[in-house]
């Protein structure tokens, strides 16, 4: 954060924007048929009535010049290319595992994991689930146990590290079940689902033990882990280089993943290792699933960029704005008494959609209801994170509970300051007229199996009374 000389602390922006890109802010009346269109279902809007498009980090951050320029010495050679020597490098020089396999997104690794891995009855223990590596494990047969701190779901803690997983709780299971059923033991860097919290370096190495003491492989998804980095290098190791963070972290770890949409900012993924019989066992599902060895579905030149990424996600000048942004749209929301997520983690801001939204009950899917009522009034496109996108209503088919968040990405370098004010006022204005937002429902009357393709509709119209009051305040 950066000081005024009236003592206000902002988030500084030390880069230039070179390319920009237009976008349309659509008219009130607009927006609502947009989203009667999309079925109140944000996934659903078209990007021409988006305004400013928060629903993701994932594949929206902003490349740099030195990006661009490395796409343009992009080598095709279907195989042994040397943009996939250069990436394979990068990897080995930063998490110090010469085995690298390389895929076209996240979920594409994790598929490849899976595969190899996960059998019929297999539990899979992790600090939280990610929708995409939660479903796969089940698709094979397997099952996920989540083991968070208690803090994890409580929204006002300022606990630093919500994303750590209990220890004592993984003992107990592996104790109880038996390392056999385990195939391996997952950390998510900066827990997505759970607001982008990250785990500490100490929780890290108290779940490496275990590891060892069961014999249990370790996989770490290091999707976000330039930010885990940047608030462990805040919070708990202050002076120790970022990349001198990552060889520790890298160094418990069996098997690293990575979507290069987040860690990276370009679009591909890959898998690292240090053990050749691990790789030797994955090798053939890249091939099957993914494309050749030296590519994994990648494009080469998304493979130099990504390569010059994973560099840049190592310097902590790069890392912080996102998460500084983060945090400067909180504190502004919180002079607003609207209630957001504590600490401010990665990926975004999360708006607590239940505390927002008191008088909606969580069947009635309340984040989901302020995501809508969001766009209505500020062509802000933001990402449900509760019982819809979880696949329960109100936590009553999970054994934790399900917290209804409104996620507010900030991917890197996209957003001006004057936006995220914005974006601030515009929240600040739905809390304060909150009571005209109601709930909703699906509109076929079955919770489908992924909440990307649901369509919603309001309970009881409320859509048009705020289109009316915005309207009436004249609010374009």
């Amino acid at each position: 954060m950066f000081q005024l000389t009236t003592g206000e602390e902002i988030p500084l922006e030390f880069h230039r924007t070179c390319i920009v890109r237009q976008v349309r802010m659509a008219p009130p009346r607009e927006r609502l048929e947009a989203l009667r269109s999309a079925g109140f279902n944000s996934f659903l809007l078209q990007s021409r009535d988006v305004f400013l498009d928060m629903l993701t980090d994932s594949g929206t951050n902003a490349m740099s010049d030195r990006q661009l320029a490395a796409m343009q010495q992009a080598d095709d050679a279907y195989a042994g290319s040397e943009s996939f020597c250069r990436f394979r490098e990068k990897i080995a020089d930063i998490f110090h595992k010469p085995f690298v396999l390389p895929a076209h997104q996240g979920r594409g690794a994790e598929n490849v994991l899976c595969r190899t891995l996960v059998r019929e009855g297999s539990i899979v223990p992790m600090n939280y689930h990610f929708s995409s590596i939660r479903d796969l494990i089940r698709a094979y047969g397997g099952e996920v146990v989540e083991l968070p701190m208690d803090e994890a779901f409580d929204l006002d803690s300022c606990y630093p590290f919500k994303g750590n997983c209990h220890v004592g709780r993984l003992e107990d299971l592996l104790r109880r079940e038996g390392p056999e059923r385990v195939p391996f033991i997952r950390m998510e860097a900066c827990a997505n689902l759970i607001g982008g919290q990250p785990f500490s370096l100490e929780n890290l190495r108290a779940v490496r033990a275990v590891c060892e003491k069961f014999g249990v492989l370790l996989v770490l998804d290091a999707s976000l882990l330039a930010e885990n980095l940047h608030f462990i290098g805040r919070r708990e190791r202050p002076t120790t280089p970022l990349r001198e963070i990552a060889a520790e972290m890298a160094a418990l770890c069996d098997i690293i993943y990575f979507s290069a949409r987040k860690f990276g900012c370009a679009k591909g993924g890959a898998i690292a290792t240090a053990s050749e019989p691990l790789y030797r066992a994955m090798a053939p599902f890249v091939i099957l699933f993914e494309g050749f060895l030296t590519s994994g579905g990648m494009s080469m030149r998304e493979m130099e960029a990504a390569t010059v990424g994973l560099e840049e996600a190592m310097d902590p000048e790069q890392v912080r704005l996102a998460p500084e942004f983060v945090d400067y749209m909180c504190r502004e929301l919180k002079k607003l008494d609207v209630p957001t997520l504590s600490p401010p983690g990665a990926l975004g801001c999360h708006v607590d959609g239940r505390r927002f939204l008191e008088h909606v009950s969580t069947q009635e899917y309340p984040a989901a209801a302020l995501a809508a009522a969001l766009f209505l009034a500020s062509g802000i496109r933001a990402m449900e994170r509760g019982a819809l996108s979880d696949g329960s209503v109100g936590g009553r088919d999970r054994p934790l509970p399900v917290p209804e968040l409104l996620r507010l990405a900030v991917p890197r370098k996209v957003f001006t300051l004057s936006q995220l004010r914005y974006a601030v006022d515009r929240i600040g204005w739905l809390f304060r007229n909150r009571q005209l937002i109601g709930g909703m429902e699906l509109a076929d009357g079955e919770t489908p199996a992924e909440s990307f393709a649901a369509r919603l509709r309001p309970v009881g119209g409320w859509e048009n009374v705020l289109l009316q009051k915005l309207l009436k305040e004249g609010l374009a």
